[in-house]
């Protein structure tokens, strides 16, 4: 599966700025209506959970991690809004080599109560 033709998702459950490297941890998903038959790579089936989200679409592949940073440093405190118990996530919308570096498109989601 590719993000060509597949919704493309990372999961964020650790932070890479402040995790040690071996305990880091991001799931890299792809939306399938396929069984997940039981395999070697470890690759499991699994569902992002429905809920409100705060999202904000990064353009160019050098801004991801800026706006991850904006919305929990700036604009979830001046929110009012409270986290839910689900880590932050991003639909990969277009990726690097399907569009140049500074074309490509991330949705990121961040999961309020």
């Amino acid at each position: 599966m590719s993000a060509a033709s597949s919704a493309t998702y990372n999961v964020f459950h650790s932070d890479s700025d402040i995790t040690p490297p071996d305990e880091f941890r991001l799931d890299i998903c792809a939306a399938t209506d396929r069984k997940i038959e039981l395999n070697v790579q470890g690759v499991e089936a699994g569902v992002l959970p429905a809920g409100r989200c705060a999202v904000l679409r990064a353009i160019g592949a050098e801004n991801v991690e800026p706006a991850i940073e904006f919305l929990y440093r700036d604009w979830l405190p001046a929110s009012g809004e409270a986290l839910r118990d689900f880590p932050l996530y991003c639909q990969r919308v277009s990726i690097v080599p399907m569009v140049a570096e500074h074309e490509a498109i991330t949705d990121i989601f961040l999961p309020l109560v």
